[in-house]
């Protein structure tokens, strides 16, 4: 397994840590069949970077687990990986949020390895990484396969209807939601971070309440 983080922040366990997962293409940026290969091909969706920036000024912290299978098939190399992945970072720098680490799978599909999604390899990775419960980790997905990961990685699955869920029609939606059955259904990555916000006031004041 080589699923390796970029740009990580800190080091050692973090202990009662506010973190999300999320996929990469379809998600962050816009889907494409040929791969995103370098930087200028890194497309935000709308609104996805400030939804990002919102949970951050949250006290959320933000982890990016993709599959890159590109390299390992030979059409993108390590240095322009990491040059899109700047660019990620840049832009998002722009709207006053950051991502803490990208972790990713270089492996093609037809090799051996436990952190291509939807094997958990990576999240649990990222798991150990941060000393986090994954059951108390939201997972952003926008396909069938990245739900699959994220509940055999115990995480949290959350589905945005944007990149590539945009083609589902209501019964492959509905497929989605009785294979992975814990499975929260948002429109985009903005009406996540709404859902997730809403949560976190509730539970604030529950707390409050308690008090």
């Amino acid at each position: 397994m080589r699923p390796a983080p970029a740009h990580p922040r800190g080091a050692g366990p973090v202990h009662a840590l506010r973190l999300a997962i999320f996929g990469r293409d379809g998600i962050l940026n816009e889907y494409r069949e040929d791969h995103v290969k370098a930087p200028q091909e890194w497309i935000p969706i709308p609104g996805a970077l400030e939804a990002l920036a919102r949970l951050n000024h949250a006290g959320w912290h933000v982890v990016v687990a993709t599959n890159q299978e590109g390299v390992g098939r030979g059409l993108i190399d390590m240095a322009s990986l990491n040059a899109v992945h700047a660019q990620m970072i840049r832009l998002l720098t722009e709207q006053g949020g950051r991502i803490d680490a990208v972790f990713f799978c270089p492996h093609a599909p037809d090799e051996d390895c436990d952190c291509r999604k939807p094997l958990p390899g990576m999240m649990l990775e990222i798991g150990r990484r941060y000393g986090v419960d994954l059951a108390g980790v939201p997972m952003v997905c926008d396909t069938l396969r990245d739900l699959q990961a994220a509940q055999a990685a115990g995480c949290q699955p959350h589905l945005v209807m944007s990149g590539r869920a945009q083609a589902m029609d209501e019964p492959a939606l509905r497929r989605c939601v009785e294979l992975v059955p814990a499975t929260v259904v948002h429109e985009n990555l903005r009406a996540f971070a709404d859902h997730l916000l809403r949560r976190d006031n509730q539970a604030d004041s529950i707390a409050a309440e308690l008090l």
